[in-house]
This record gives C-alpha cells, sequence and structure tokens, in this order.
C-alpha cells in the first residue's frame, strides 16, 4: 500500500543517481543478493564502497566480479565481519575506523531468515535477532561519530515481515524459547532492527546531531536469503513464487536501500520501498508505516536493552 510516491508514477531508478566520486559507502552482506547490487550501483557512478562480509572465499569471487565489471581501479574493498559474533563486529570496526576516513552511508543489509531451527549466536543471542538487530546494532554504534563527522546516512534495511509477526517485541522471551516459529522470529528481528532506527532518530534529534536515519524493504526479491537452513516448504513456497514471476530482481530490491544512502529530500519518519500489489515490486516510493512500529514505549525499552546486551553504551 503506497503512503506517497516523491519520485513520481515510476518511483525512483538509478537514473536519478548522481555522479558519487569521493563519496564512501559501507554495506554489510555485500557479496551476493541485494547488498551486491547495491555495491554495483554505487561504483557505476563513481563511489568508494567498503563491503563487510562474513564469507572470505564469496567475497574475494564478488571482488573479481566488480573489477572485472567496472575495471582494476574499481574502488571496492572488503573486510571479513560476522553479525553473529559481536567480537567480529567489534575488529571489523575498529579496522573502519582506522582505513576509511569518511563514511557517507552505512547500509545495514545482512541478514539470515527463516531459519527452520532455533539457532543461537556464540553470544547466545537467537540467530536471527542476533545477526538482524543486535550485530547492526552495535556496528553503527560503533560507527556512528565517524559517520556523524561525515554528515552521513544510516539505512537499515527492514522487511515486509515486521507485519507478520506479534507487532511487538516479546521482551519476556527473547530468543523465543517457548514458541520459536521460522517466521514469526524472523518478523521479530526486523521490526527490532526498525524500531532501533525509529529510536535512533530520537535521540539525533534530541542531541542536536546531523546523522539521517532511514528505513527501507526490498519487496520480494530473488536472492539467497532463503537458505538451507530454511525449512523444506518455506524453500519450495519460495521457488514457486520466483517461478511464478511474483520475485523481482536483486537489482531492482537493491533500489530502496540506494535511494535512501544517497537521495535527497526524503522524509525519516518514513519506510521506503516498492509500493505495487503486496509492495512485492513495482514503482519504489514511500509505503504505509504500521503505528504499532513507532510505539515509543517499545523503542525506548528495546534501546535500553540492546544496550545491554551488546554492551556498549552508544556516544549519543
Amino acid at each position: 500500500m503506497t503512503a506517497a510516491q516523491p519520485f513520481g508514477p515510476k518511483g525512483w531508478t538509478p537514473e536519478q543517481l548522481d555522479n558519487l566520486t569521493d563519496q564512501t559507502y559501507v554495506i554489510t552482506g555485500a557479496n551476493a543478493g541485494t547488498g551486491f547490487q547495491a555495491t554495483r550501483l554505487l561504483l557505476s557512478k563513481g563511489a568508494s564502497v567498503v563491503m563487510m562480509n562474513r564469507n572470505v572465499q564469496k567475497s574475494a569471487d564478488a571482488i573479481k566480479a566488480l573489477k572485472q565489471e567496472f575495471g582494476s581501479n574499481a574502488k571496492v574493498t572488503v573486510m571479513r565481519m560476522d553479525l553473529a559474533q559481536l567480537g567480529s563486529v567489534r575488529a571489523a570496526a575498529s579496522e573502519v575506523l582506522k582505513t576509511v576516513p569518511h563514511i557517507d552511508a552505512l547500509l545495514c543489509n545482512g541478514a539470515i531468515a527463516q531459519i527452520a531451527k532455533q539457532e543461537f549466536t556464540e553470544n547466545g543471542f537467537e540467530s536471527q535477532l542476533g545477526v538482524n538487530h543486535y550485530g547492526h546494532f552495535l556496528l553503527c554504534g560503533l560507527l556512528f561519530q565517524r559517520i556523524q563527522e561525515s554528515r552521513g546516512r544510516i539505512v537499515v534495511v527492514a522487511s515486509e515481515g515486521y507485519k507478520m509477526g506479534l507487532k511487538t517485541i516479546q521482551f519476556d522471551d527473547m530468543n523465543w524459547n517457548r514458541n520459536y516459529h521460522p517466521n514469526k522470529t524472523y518478523c521479530h528481528s526486523k521490526l527490532a532492527q526498525m524500531m532501533f532506527a525509529y529510536e535512533l532518530q530520537d535521540k539525533i534529534q534530541q542531541a542536536n546531531k546531523e546523522v539521517e536515519v532511514y528505513v527501507c524493504h526490498p519487496g520480494a526479491s530473488n536472492t539467497s536469503l532463503i537458505r538451507d537452513s530454511a525449512s523444506l516448504a518455506t524453500r519450495v513456497t519460495w521457488s514457486l513464487m520466483v517461478k511464478m514471476g511474483l520475485a523481482q530482481t536483486a537489482e531492482k530490491g537493491a533500489y530502496p536501500e540506494v535511494m535512501c544512502a544517497t537521495a535527497q529530500h526524503l522524509n525519516q519518519r518514513a519506510y521506503y520501498g516498492p509500493t505495487g500489489r503486496m509492495n512485492f515490486g513495482g514503482p519504489v516510493g514511500q509505503c504505509r508505516l504500521e503505528p504499532f512500529a513507532l510505539d515509543k514505549q517499545v523503542l525506548t525499552k528495546l534501546w535500553a536493552l540492546s544496550e545491554k546486551e551488546t554492551g556498549f553504551s552508544w556516544p549519543i
């Protein structure tokens, strides 16, 4: 359902990208899918891109493909980071601060989804919440000052799934020990990401900082997000959706996050993505944001819990 179309009936497309020379973007989960395609779109306009990926070999393959397309001088590098390990996030962020002098936007793209059986990160978090929310919460906090220095942006890649779960945060059982469900638990993690973003907006405004925070979704995009760790039924259903043409390309799925990282005159208290049928695809614009995602009491409580669980107090 569309709330507004700031870019007209055709929505935002990469044709609206300006020259991005001297701009630097950091993207998590960028060796495949929408993260890889976002990297391609940014490089095509001369930007520098730092990919933060877990898999070393896939990262090497991605770099090779990008340099074949854009030339050996393409300004793309990779740093190893596993969002499931807070120690890895801290180490990677430290390396970014040593080597990346400014950050125009941090794109929180990396994610896992539909994990069939309950799994935990090494820090003891339910895996989807640990990777999708806690890992990014810590990374954004560690890099916030560098982003602030650049008057940059944070882009949170959420999901339409935020509307399909509990519609709030399950504070009494964050690991879903009582009622684990692959889809509902994934939806819980994506709602947490969104709530983090909207609470961060409030904190930035209160502190008079100059970082912009945007939330978007990729629609139904044909990526490898649904992996072998998903149930057979989920994988079959997704395969059928792809075959029926209900899933758009990964490149189109990258449009919203690239738009949020680069476009001017966007609303921060908003939610961007494909606006076609069921928001699966179609023109990229502003989508309806459900009010429960802005429940201030929940936003504040989640922030405090996230600082406690990650052992990190934000410098804001």
